[in-house]
């Protein structure tokens, strides 16, 4: 999940593995910046023993909210 913050910069997050964040002053950084995260994440899981988690199904749904609601 990627959140563009008040002040510009980017906050990045992966629901699926909890405390997984990080963020960005670009978009491009943010989203190179939690690449890394989550295979850190994973590699800890991995190197712990831990299954990673996994989210069985995920829909991604866009909404576009229009200034003059209906």
């Amino acid at each position: 999940m990627l959140q563009r913050e008040p002040d510009g910069a980017y906050f990045a997050s992966v629901p699926v593995l909890p405390g997984c964040v990080s963020q960005g002053d670009a978009r491009h950084e943010a989203i190179r910046n939690i690449r890394e995260a989550t295979e850190a994440y994973i590699d800890d899981c991995v190197a712990a023993g831990d299954p990673a988690p996994k989210q069985e199904s995920v829909e991604l749904v866009e909404l576009s909210l229009s200034p003059d609601p209906l």
